[in-house]
């Protein structure tokens, strides 16, 4: 399995596991359940945690995949520059999740801040998990570009010269 192959494995956690542990949070913090809410932490954590590997693997799936027609360097750059807002954010949340579990578990007075201090990072995160997967989706899915009806006729430019060279 090359870094490509892992890359695609492991990216698709963090941004899941951040969006579904926002609403499991948010739910804990309305049922007020510590073990619902502590739930949630651990998602964030193990998002974290699939958020580093996915830092890991980019670097040789971008090697792979940057020459590829129709891909360049900016697009993967503008992927890599948000992947890299969201392992930030991700570090963030996990810390907080910790402190979070922490609190819960010791029966802490600060418990409540610390899960709205963590609702907060969770909906940053979100937001860069959204802006990371969109870019990341972007990097193979021309249909989904902004600009894919330039990359369509740069293509279209492509492909006949392509198969001019193979005759």
């Amino acid at each position: 399995m090359n870094d490509a192959h892992l890359h695609l494995v492991v990216n698709h956690f963090p941004i899941i596991g951040t969006i579904l542990g926002l609403g499991i949070l948010i739910a804990g913090i309305v049922l007020n359940n510590k073990s619902v809410q502590n739930t949630a932490y651990v998602l964030f954590v193990i998002s974290a945690v699939f958020g580093f590997f996915s830092m890991s693997t980019g670097e040789g799936a971008e090697e792979m995949v940057e020459d590829f027609a129709g891909i360049g360097k900016a697009i993967i750059h503008e992927h890599e520059e948000m992947a890299e807002k969201l392992a930030i954010v991700l570090y963030a949340l996990a810390i907080t999740s910790l402190f979070g579990l922490y609190s819960n578990l010791k029966n802490k007075p600060k418990a409540k801040l610390v899960s709205y201090i963590a609702t907060v990072v969770a909906i940053i995160a979100v937001f860069f998990a959204q802006q990371t997967g969109t870019t990341g989706g972007e990097v193979r899915h021309t249909e989904i570009r902004t600009d894919s009806a330039a990359v369509d006729n740069n293509i279209e430019k492509i492909t006949p010269a392509i198969e001019e060279e193979k005759e």
